[in-house]
C-alpha cells in the first residue's frame, strides 16, 4: 500500500441540522479512491484511512456526533475566524432555510477569509451550499417551446424568488472573491434540490401522516402539478467530496438528481408506499391552518422548475445513493426514515389461560406502545362488515368500483357457506387468511400489533405465520422459514393456578360471566382445554421456540387491576416505544392532565391535612377537659374529706390528746422496759380513777 494522502480538513457551519449533519457524516466515511474497495468491505475504518478531518459550529453544546473531530458552539466572529483558517475547505450551507442571519454569516466568513488571503499558507476552498430557489423565477429563453430543461450554462439568466435575492447576490459575491487562477482562495457555489432521504426533513409532513395513517388521505397541498428539483442529502454529500477531489473548472453547479416528478408524484408515491394510498387535494392556507407547514417552507414546496445538472454528470464520479430520484426509489427512502427515526414496528403475542388477564394487558400494552390491538373475533367482525359495505356502497358508474363489489360478493357468500357448515364458525383457512390480512396492513405493518390470546396451537401458527413451500419440506436442513413482518418477535405465556383462576372467574358478576362465557360449566371445559393443548406433543410455545423466538413465561399471582408485575416485566423485556409517542396537542392534553392530578393531590392532602390537624386539635381539647374535670374531682374530694376530718379532730383533741400527752410525759421520765404496755395499764388506771 503506498503513502496515505495528506487529510484535508473541512469546516461546516450548523452541523445540527438536517442537511449540515448528514453532509458531515456523508464526507467523514469518505476514503481514498484505492482504499473504496476496502472500505466497502469494512462498515468502519480507521480514522487514518479517511480524507477528511470534519469540524464545525452547532448552536449547542449537548452534540453527540461522531463524525466531528471538533465542534464549536456559537463562537465568536474573532474565534471562528481562526478556525476557518485552520482549514483547508470551508462549505457554508444555506440550503435548508435560508434566513436573514445565515446569509450575513455566510457574506462575512468569505469576506473575511478573502481579507486573509496572503497570509494563506495553502490554496483554501470557499463551497457555498446554495438552493434552486435562486432559479425559482427563471424562464426559458424561447417560451414557447415547453418541457424544456435548464442547466448551469444559463445561471446568469437565472432570476431568484422574491425572498431569495439576498443568497443570490451572495451566490455572485462567492464566485466573485473566489476566482482567479492565482488566487489562494477558489470559489464554488452549488445550488441544491430540495433534499430527501435520512429521515427526511421538508417532506417529514408527508412521510408522518402517511406512516401513522390516522388520516384516510394524506393531504397535497396545491395543485401538485409543479416540477420539483431535488436531491437526496448524500448525494449532495457526494457532490461536495468531487469538488474537493476534482476541483472542476465550473464554478456554478446544480446539485439536482435525474428525476422531474410534480409534487402530486412525491406525495402520492410516499401514501401509496407507506400510507392510506389516498390524497386529498388542500389550499396552502390549509397547510397554515393545520400547522402542516410554515408560509417559508410552503415556498420551497411550491416551486416549478426542471433542471438539468450536465456538470456532476459528465464531470464527476458519483456513486449514487438515489439518481432516479425519490419517486423511483421510495422503498429504500422509507427503509431509511423508518431506521433513522427509529420507528419499528413492535408485534407481540400474548396467549395465557382464560381469565388469566390476556385482554388487559394486551389492551395495556397496546396505549403503551400505541400499536394495534388484534382480536380474532374483532377482526373476522371487521372484515365482514366492510365487505358488506363495499357492496351495498358500489356505483354502477364506476367499472372498478363494480369488480370490487363482485369480489366482496362472491367472499361473502363463501363465508356465509363456511359458517352454514361449521355451526357459525369460519373454516380455519379462511380465519387464517383473514388474519394474515390484517397483520399486512399498513396500520400493522408501519406501528406494531398485540395479538390477544391467538393462535392457540402448534398447527394454526404454522399456518399463519410460515413460509414454507410444503413440497419442499423434506429438504429443509435450516431453521424454519417465517413471515417476518407479521410474525411476533415478543411471545409472553402468562399463566397462573387453576384454584386462582376459578376463583377469579366465579367473583364475577353473573351477566358479565355469560357474557366472557366464564360460567362455571364453560369455564371449566376451556380450562381443561387450554392444559391440554399446553401439553400436547407439539406445542404453540414450541412452534415459536423452533423459530428461536423465546417465550417468556410470566406468573399472575395478584389480582392487581393494573397488571403494574406483569407490565413492568414486558415493557423491560420489549423496550422503549418505537415511534412518534404523543402529539403536540395529545403532549399538551397530557401535561395537563397531570397538572390537573397534581393540583387534586395537593388539595386532597391540604385536606386531609386539615382533617388531621382539626382531629387531633379536637382530641387535644378532649383531653384538656377530662384533666381539668379529674382536677376538679378532686378538688371536691379534698374539699369533702377536710370537711369529713373536722369534727374527728376536734374530739380527738378534746377527750383524747390531753391524756395520751400526759401519759406519755410520765413514760418519758420512767422509762420503762415496755413502753407500750405502760401506757396502756396507766391511761387504764387514769380513765377508772375518773
Amino acid at each position: 500500500m503506498g503513502d496515505k494522502k495528506q487529510q484535508k480538513r473541512v469546516f461546516i457551519n450548523d452541523v445540527d441540522k438536517y442537511s449540515s449533519r448528514h453532509i458531515a457524516k456523508f464526507l467523514s466515511t469518505c476514503v481514498t479512491e484505492e482504499d473504496s474497495e476496502e472500505a466497502e468491505a469494512e462498515e468502519t475504518s480507521p480514522l487514518s484511512e479517511h480524507v477528511f478531518q470534519i469540524v464545525g459550529t452547532s448552536s449547542t453544546k449537548d452534540n453527540k456526533e461522531t463524525s466531528l473531530l471538533e465542534h464549536y458552539t456559537s463562537p465568536t466572529r474573532e474565534d471562528l475566524l481562526k478556525h476557518l483558517l485552520e482549514c483547508d475547505v470551508v462549505v457554508y450551507n444555506v440550503s435548508e432555510s435560508t434566513t436573514e442571519e445565515q446569509v450575513e454569516d455566510a457574506t462575512w466568513a468569505i469576506t473575511a477569509l478573502h481579507a486573509e488571503i496572503g497570509n494563506f499558507k495553502s490554496r483554501k476552498l470557499f463551497i457555498l451550499v446554495s438552493s434552486v430557489m435562486t432559479w425559482a423565477m427563471t424562464k426559458p429563453q424561447n417560451q414557447e417551446e415547453t418541457n424544456v430543461l435548464l442547466t448551469e450554462e444559463e445561471f446568469r439568466r437565472r432570476r431568484p424568488h422574491p425572498h431569495f435575492k439576498t443568497l443570490h447576490d451572495l451566490e455572485k459575491l462567492v464566485l466573485v472573491l473566489g476566482r482567479g487562477k492565482k488566487s489562494k482562495l477558489t470559489g464554488y457555489v452549488v445550488a441544491c434540490g430540495l433534499q430527501y432521504g435520512k429521515g427526511e426533513n421538508l417532506f417529514h409532513y408527508f412521510f408522518k401522516v402517511s406512516w401513522l395513517m390516522q388520516m384516510p388521505k394524506v393531504p397535497l397541498f396545491g395543485q401538485g402539478t409543479n416540477h420539483i428539483p431535488m436531491i437526496h442529502v448524500y448525494d449532495l454529500g457526494g457532490v461536495i467530496q468531487n469538488i474537493i477531489e476534482l476541483r472542476p473548472k465550473s464554478k456554478y453547479i446544480l446539485a439536482v438528481d435525474d428525476s422531474k416528478n410534480t409534487l402530486e408524484d412525491i406525495v402520492k408515491m410516499i401514501s401509496d408506499t407507506l400510507g392510506p394510498e389516498k390524497i386529498e387535494l388542500l389550499s396552502d392556507q390549509d397547510a397554515i391552518t393545520m400547522k402542516a407547514f410554515k408560509p417559508e417552507e410552503l415556498e420551497y414546496l411550491n416551486i416549478n422548475l426542471r433542471l438539468d445538472a450536465f456538470v456532476i454528470k459528465d464531470s464527476f464520479s458519483l456513486h449514487w445513493t438515489s439518481e432516479a430520484g425519490m419517486v423511483e426509489n421510495m422503498a429504500s427512502i422509507v427503509e431509511e426514515y423508518q431506521n433513522i427515526r427509529k420507528l419499528l414496528p413492535i408485534r407481540i403475542c400474548v396467549v395465557g389461560p382464560p381469565a388469566v388477564g390476556k385482554t388487559t394487558v394486551s389492551e395495556k400494552l397496546c396505549s403503551h406502545y400505541q400499536i394495534h390491538h388484534i382480536r380474532i373475533k374483532e377482526v373476522i367482525e371487521e372484515k365482514i362488515a366492510l365487505l358488506k359495505e363495499i357492496v351495498k356502497g358500489a356505483d354502477s358508474e364506476y367499472v372498478g368500483e363494480d369488480v370490487a363489489a363482485a369480489a366482496a360478493q362472491k367472499q361473502l357468500e363463501t363465508f356465509n357457506k363456511s359458517m352454514d357448515m361449521n355451526a357459525g364458525r369460519l373454516a380455519d383457512h379462511l380465519v387464517f387468511d383473514i388474519l394474515q390480512e390484517k397483520l399486512k396492513s399498513k396500520p400493522c405493518r408501519n406501528q406494531g400489533f398485540v395479538l390477544d390470546g391467538f393462535p392457540k396451537t402448534y398447527e394454526q401458527a404454522k399456518l399463519i405465520f410460515s413460509d414454507e413451500d410444503p413440497e419442499n419440506q423434506d429438504l429443509m436442513i435450516t431453521a424454519p422459514s417465517y413471515i417476518k413482518n407479521i410474525t411476533p418477535e415478543h411471545v409472553f405465556a402468562l399463566d397462573a393456578t387453576d384454584d386462582f383462576l376459578n376463583k377469579r372467574a366465579r367473583a364475577l358478576p353473573q351477566s358479565v360471566a355469560e357474557e366472557m362465557r366464564y360460567t362455571e360449566e364453560e369455564f371449566s371445559s376451556r380450562l381443561t382445554r387450554y392444559r391440554e393443548l399446553s401439553t400436547a406433543e407439539e406445542t404453540l410455545l414450541d412452534y415459536f421456540d423452533e423459530l428461536e423466538i423465546h417465550p417468556e413465561h410470566i406468573e399472575v399471582t395478584t389480582d392487581d387491576p393494573e397488571y403494574a408485575d406483569v407490565m413492568k416485566k414486558i415493557t423491560e423485556l420489549v423496550g422503549v416505544p418505537k415511534n412518534y409517542g404523543l402529539q403536540r396537542e395529545e403532549q399538551e392534553e397530557e401535561a395537563r392532565k397531570k397538572e390537573e392530578e397534581r393540583k387534586q393531590k395537593a388539595a386532597a392532602e391540604a385536606a386531609e391535612s386539615k382533617r388531621s390537624n382539626e382531629a387531633a386539635l379536637a382530641e387535644m381539647a378532649a383531653q384538656y377537659d377530662e384533666w381539668n374535670h379529674l382536677c376538679e374531682v378532686q378538688r371536691q374530694e379534698n374539699q369533702l374529706h377536710d370537711a369529713h376530718s373536722l369534727p374527728l379532730r376536734n374530739y380527738l383533741m378534746k377527750y383524747v390528746m390531753t391524756s395520751l400527752t400526759e401519759a406519755m410525759k410520765e413514760c418519758s421520765r420512767i422509762k420503762p422496759e415496755d413502753p407500750v404496755d405502760f401506757l396502756a395499764e396507766l391511761l387504764l388506771r387514769n380513765n377508772q380513777q375518773e
